[in-house]
């Protein structure tokens, strides 16, 4: 059995970063375990609750200990070994990075420990070292355990060590510079501030600023609005500010009441009646309050993928206009290389509202209006019409949604990469997204529709069957719209004759996207249609036969 005494080559690169401490104060019966797991590296924490299996969380699986039943002594052994546990129910072991929680029954007992490994980790923060050596605040979002502290920790010794600048670290459960006085050298030059109580960390934040003349300062987990205050103060005395928050998007922040003001905050805003039909909006809309606190945004997406929000206030105004947001996507690869899989699509906003590029998006009236708001008699000249290539967003396919969660669309749209936009007007769509429910029922607004439009249908409201929605509709405009339309036309020309006639019409053979789409049209006409034969030779047929 190996033993933490034992000093080979591969051993102690296995306990780098203070992993024999971290044994040291776990059950003996777990740490003889972990001693020989070939895979400890990986090794994220260790769970112990009273009454349960011992269980070992690896970053890509659960080792549930069967033959290990935590008891009452177990979880004193650690209690003893770590210390006391401050207000916010958290311990850590001196010089290192590692983190102890606690959970307590009713009467104050500890009934469960949560042992987190720290690490020091160089280089994890390469896919975004030109952001952060701009001098621009930065807000880091995501998912616990995505690695949110440890880049904040990388951050902090590349600002201190290799930019030269005076970084202060506000650091409320040492967790970002470990437990005791002295900080772990991770931080490099950088200092810490600890804080004796989390409901003190806003004031700390001041503290710092005022008292220790940082050009950085460094916040792990932004949780109130009293801490979101101090960090405006300190982004406003022209501090570059690196923090976190919770939440996995910047959408998830901007519904956040207590956190919303980190990204400018958001109010109701009533527009007179001419601003109004200007934008083409209704009078109370949703604005941005003030310049947000960070410049940029960071969502971390996975360990090796993250999605950047370079421009905040353009980003925060562009949501609250319908439009989702469309960051950069930066991974990186397993030869260690940093690459953008997905640029960044900001289109241009002019103030007051969306400039004449973007149509869909501004809902500005196709038809020019005759009468003049004032009623003063004079008309207005009309409108030019815009070619087709001036009213549509190059390359992008315009999704219209009905009855469907918009949030849910602009999440697939998001994490799924699909160059797409919602648009709230049906007439400048390139496809339709419908719920089933709603569909069946045959709505005017897109029996009516004027020429074919590409519609896919969704059994429920999830995200998963949104998101392949989306993704057929996708894979269908990337291929020849004008196949696609001569089909459609072809149905449209079956359903006239099937009536004018009343016999069935068969159509040329399709493949299954574009028969789906020709039975969809067919049924939007109120008729009925089968499909027969084998592929490849597998067609629609209309039947003048009219719906129930």
């Amino acid at each position: 059995m190996a033993h933490p005494d034992v000093e080979t080559p591969d051993f102690m690169s296995i306990f780098s970063d203070g992993l024999p401490q971290f044994l040291d104060i776990l059950p003996p019966v777990v740490r003889e375990r972990l001693q020989v797991a070939a895979d400890l590296d990986s090794l994220i924490e260790v769970v112990l609750d009273y009454g349960r299996f011992a269980e070992i969380r690896y970053r890509d699986r659960v080792e549930r200990l069967n033959n290990v039943l935590v008891s009452e002594h177990d979880l004193e052994y650690v209690v003893k070994s770590v210390g006391d546990f401050g207000d916010d129910n958290r311990a850590g072991i001196e010089r290192t990075l590692h983190r102890i929680s606690c959970m307590r029954n009713r009467h104050g007992k500890v009934i469960g420990l949560t042992c987190r490994v720290g690490r020091a980790l160089e280089g994890t923060i390469d896919i975004i070292d030109d952001i952060v050596r701009s001098g621009q605040s930065i807000l880091i979002l995501g998912r616990p355990g995505v690695g949110k502290t440890t880049k904040l920790r990388e951050v902090a010794r590349v600002l201190a060590d290799e930019a030269s600048k005076r970084v202060i670290i506000v650091d409320t459960s040492n967790e970002i510079a470990g437990d005791g006085d002295v900080p772990h050298p991770g931080i490099g030059n950088a200092r810490r501030m600890q804080v004796t109580r989390v409901a003190e960390q806003h004031a700390v934040m001041i503290e710092a600023v005022e008292n220790h003349m940082p050009e950085v300062i460094v916040i792990d987990e932004i949780g109130n609005e009293a801490e979101a205050n101090a960090a405006r103060t300190i982004a406003e005395r022209g501090v570059q500010l690196i923090g976190t928050a919770h939440g996995q998007t910047l959408e998830n922040l901007m519904l956040n009441p207590s956190l919303a003001d980190l990204v400018g905050g958001i109010q109701a805003v009533t527009l007179s009646d001419d601003e109004a039909r200007r934008r083409g909006t209704q009078k109370t809309v949703l604005e941005r309050k003030a310049p947000p606190t960070f410049d940029v945004v960071i969502e971390l997406l996975d360990y090796d993928r993250l999605a950047v929000h370079s421009n905040v206030m353009k980003t925060v105004d562009l949501i609250l206009r319908g439009v989702p947001a469309k960051p950069e996507i930066r991974v990186r690869t397993q030869s260690g290389s940093v690459e953008v899989v997905q640029s960044e699509v900001s289109p241009d906003i002019e103030a007051p509202g969306f400039n004449e590029r973007f149509p869909a998006l501004s809902r500005i009236p196709s038809e020019p209006t005759q009468v003049s708001p004032s009623g003063n008699g004079k008309t207005r000249e009309p409108r030019e019409p815009r070619s087709e290539a001036a009213t549509k967003v190059p390359q992008m396919l315009r999704v219209f949604p009905y009855g469907i969660a918009r949030t849910r669309l602009e999440r697939a749209i998001r994490e799924r990469k699909v160059n797409a936009v919602i648009v709230n007007d049906l007439a400048q769509a390139d496809a339709v997204i419908a719920i089933k429910s709603t569909y069946n029922s045959r709505p005017a607004k897109l029996r009516d529709l004027q020429r074919p439009l590409p519609t896919s249908v969704v059994k429920s409201n999830t995200f998963s069957q949104i998101a392949a929605a989306l993704e057929e509709l996708a894979q269908g405009a990337s291929q020849s719209k004008e196949g696609d339309e001569q089909a459609l036309s072809e149905a449209l020309a079956a359903i006239d004759q099937a009536i004018a006639t009343g016999k069935p019409v068969e159509l040329n053979p399709a493949d299954s996207r574009v028969r789906r789409l020709q039975l969809q049209m067919v049924e939007s006409r109120r008729l009925t249609a089968e499909a027969v034969g084998q592929e490849p030779s597998r067609r629609v047929r209309v039947l003048p036969v009219r719906l129930a």
